[in-house]
């Protein structure tokens, strides 16, 4: 075990760290610490996020500071607001019994009046946002020519959100017998650049292998049909009844949808994405890490730079397009010697992405089962009992009311008194539960004979119904948003829903047989984008025929539109007419967002 009075931190510093619960130097601190304290050197440490980066580099900053000379004597940038916040923060903690040290936190978004006024009555240490650095700079507001130390806290985020330029030249305003420290979770070309430019001999060192995924993080991924992504959202969701999560969406329209899919659904779930205001995105924020929410929907953009302790569960709703940004959507859990999940859900045409990333982050995924409806059930039914035997009860409150009660309740047994009490609690599980399917895709040849035998067995047992509706492509309709569209129009989530195809201006899509009149009643009528949406049922495939794709389709509408009950409907006069095409027999690839 390394004390930080082992590494030469002063004894004001220590009584400040010991009332924020710091005992033992975690790898990082222990290595970058001395050699802060030590030399003149600059550094690069390649560290995950939340493995204690912000004392690596702050405790040694607060301690060599000088607090009479009134200038800034060390600059730290960071690529958010958030993170900014939580470094100044933690700075004024370390420092909290050094009399005379300021720290001024300044970034965009905040009255930046205030902030000169901060920097005219004197700072030690400014931790700054580059782009309102830079503007302050250019005002001639921030003096910046006697920094000793200049710190890139996640460097690697700063250069993904467009700061290479602005960084570059603060770094040249800044003197060059300056001292620079960068920090980052990766090591890309971009960032190789900035060390190679503007530090002279730098000490790398790493914690962990480079590149690699946090130490204490679990990776696994289950394997779905795209159209189950959210249903097995949900069962990982009801699974972990604990669970404190940030979900991973690939864009704001996608993250806006599965957090109100979530919200309806009755949990404690939220988004945070780019079209927040800051207000908004403060708010959502502040109830995130006060665990008023348990789950945060957001996009890697709107996320970057969050600093939340405790989190359970990472998960990838999508896998993102850039293989590094997985490495830090993992390290926002399994922090501070604490474990974690991180989970991907992925369908088969993304399976090898899974390869992809084990290369990149040196570690091996766990291939997951989606629990049963039963395996859920069980699980929260004993969650519930767990909560059940570890209540506190007020006897001097309940006494009163327990004579009442014994009489009101002596004619059940406990049998039936236990039975009762967990259906009250429980009841709503059975009943979603109740007939779930197995949302698992087995291995990948015994599910291409599956799907081989389904579509042999499709023309003639007619498990499914095919339905034509009048939205497309052109609508902004996707795969994805038309079972949104059927799930929130029935109230049901749990319509097996077969094959689709997106067309320009119309679509197609298959539900399971028993349901058609539940999808036809909810879905006629409804409003989509502006649209009201009518469907009916596609006429069957001819025997010996062509595929239904060429032909007419026919059935019942549900809505009081003039077409009426039976009326056919050519399609390729609408193919004409809107001039779409389709691969006949292949299912179309919705674009990646």
């Amino acid at each position: 075990m390394t004390k930080f009075a082992d590494l030469g931190i002063q004894e004001d510093i220590l009584r400040g760290i010991s009332e924020l619960g710091f005992e033992e130097a975690m790898p990082v601190q222990k290595e970058v610490i001395p050699v802060v304290l030590e030399t003149k050197q600059d550094i690069v440490a390649l560290a995950q996020t939340g493995t204690g980066k912000t004392a690596a580099f702050g405790l040694p900053i607060v301690q060599q500071v000088s607090i009479s000379e009134k200038h800034p004597q060390a600059l730290i940038l960071s690529p958010t607001r958030e993170l900014c916040v939580q470094i100044a923060k933690d700075l004024m903690a370390y420092s909290k019994y050094m009399n005379g040290l300021k720290v001024l936190p300044v970034y965009g978004g905040a009255d930046i009046n205030a902030q000169i006024r901060g920097l005219r009555m004197g700072v030690h240490v400014i931790v700054a946002t580059p782009g309102r650095m830079l503007d302050l700079i250019k005002r001639k507001k921030a003096d910046i020519s006697k920094v000793k130390t200049v710190v890139l806290d996640e460097a690697d985020e700063m250069l993904n959100m467009g700061f290479r330029d602005d960084l570059n030249e603060i770094l040249e305003s800044v003197p060059n017998d300056r001292r620079a420290l960068l920090f980052s979770a990766t090591m890309p070309k971009e960032v190789a650049a900035i060390a190679r430019n503007y530090m002279t001999n730098a000490q790398e060192i790493t914690v962990g292998k480079k590149n690699a995924g946090a130490e204490n993080v679990k990776h696994l991924y289950y394997l779905v049909h795209a159209r189950d992504r959210y249903l097995a959202l949900k069962r990982i969701a009801d699974m972990n009844p604990n669970i404190y999560a940030i979900i991973f969406c690939r864009t704001r329209m996608e993250t806006k949808e599965v957090a109100q899919w979530l919200i309806k659904d009755g949990y404690n779930a939220d988004a945070l994405h780019g079209d927040l205001s800051q207000a908004q995105r403060d708010h959502v924020m502040n109830r995130f890490r006060l665990k008023n929410l348990q789950m945060l929907v957001a996009t890697d953009v709107a996320a970057r730079g969050l600093d939340v302790n405790d989190l359970t569960h990472v998960i990838n709703y999508n896998l993102p397009d850039d293989i590094e940004a997985y490495t830090h959507r993992s390290g926002r859990t399994g922090r501070a010697g604490k474990t974690g999940d991180s989970i991907a859900i992925v369908h088969l045409r993304e399976k090898y992405r899974i390869k992809e990333i084990e290369k990149k982050i040196n570690k091996s995924f766990i291939k997951a089962e989606i629990p049963t409806g039963k395996e859920v059930c069980k699980k929260q039914l004993f969650h519930l009992i767990d909560k059940m035997e570890k209540v506190e009860v007020d006897h001097d409150q309940i006494n009163d009311f327990l004579p009442e009660i014994y009489s009101k309740l002596e004619w059940l047994d406990k049998e039936d008194l236990i039975k009762r009490f967990v259906s009250l609690e429980f009841n709503r599980f059975l009943e979603y539960y109740k007939n779930a399917p197995d949302l698992n895709i087995p291995d990948e040849k015994e599910y291409r004979q599956k799907e081989k035998d389904k579509g042999k067995r499709r023309g003639s047992d007619k498990d499914f119904k095919r339905l034509f509706i009048n939205l497309g492509k052109n609508h902004g309709l996707n795969a994805q948003r038309l079972m949104g569209l059927v799930n929130e129009s029935t109230h049901d989530r749990n319509i097996p829903i077969g094959k689709i195809d997106i067309m320009k201006s119309f679509s197609f899509f298959e539900i399971d047989k028993q349901f058609t009149d539940k999808v036809l009643d909810g879905v006629n009528g409804y409003t989509f984008e502006g649209v009201k949406v009518s469907t009916e049922i596609a006429k069957e495939k001819p025997s010996g025929g062509s595929s239904d794709r060429d032909g007419n389709r026919e059935g019942r509408r549900r809505s009081s539109s003039p077409r009426g009950e039976g009326r056919s409907y050519d399609r390729d006069r609408a193919k004409r007419r809107s001039g779409s095409k389709s691969e006949s027999g292949k299912r179309p690839r919705t674009k990646r967002r």
